[in-house]
């Protein structure tokens, strides 16, 4: 399958140590366009979005560590029930980010929320917009203008997928107020 974002996208923006590969699971029981994403592109590891998580500590042989529904269990937290058997990607600043299997979309669980919300159509949509952030933080390294990386993020990433933005709770959402209000 051919993607926007390459492999040679994500380890220029992220290096190769910090570029994670999942492994691929039967493709007629999932999305046969995000396994394949997230087996050979993958997912980067950083400061803003940490998908490097050790699946087997602190959990015991009984749970399933990668699907949410299992996790939540073990946490003692509630699980939306449609949301159960999908795969934890990581997380991105404080809200969990997974993804559904079977159809490819993003969603975050904001921390403290008891609910989910839609975050990027698939997760090509998701490693573009992190290279995206990852170009935000060196400009914001080298002093350029908050307000303008703010909106150049916004236009690049909403060309690309409006769904980061769609609800004003979302994570990227509040983290570019917090640039912009020079929170950074």
């Amino acid at each position: 399958m051919n993607f926007s974002v390459t492999p040679t996208d994500l380890t220029q923006a992220y290096g190769l140590g910090d570029v994670v590969y999942f492994p691929q699971y039967p493709v007629d029981a999932y999305d046969p366009r995000t396994a394949n994403f997230l087996s050979s592109v993958g997912l980067p590891h950083s400061d803003a979005f940490s998908s490097r998580m050790d699946v087997e500590d602190p959990y015991g042989p009984d749970t399933d560590a990668i699907t949410l529904g299992s996790r939540f269990d073990d946490d003692g937290m509630y699980c939306p029930p449609e949301s159960r058997s999908w795969w934890k990607l990581g997380y991105l600043f404080t809200s969990l980010v997974a993804v559904d299997p079977a159809s490819g979309k993003v969603y975050a669980f904001p921390e403290g929320a008891m609910e989910y919300i839609p975050l990027h159509r698939d997760v090509e949509s998701l490693v573009f917009s992190l290279i995206e952030f990852r170009k935000l933080e060196d400009d914001h390294d080298n002093d350029v203008d908050p307000e303008e990386l703010a909106s150049r993020f916004r236009q690049v990433v909403s060309a690309f997928d409006p769904t980061p933005f769609a609800d004003e709770d979302s994570q990227w959402n509040l983290s570019l107020e917090e640039l912009e209000n020079g929170i950074w």
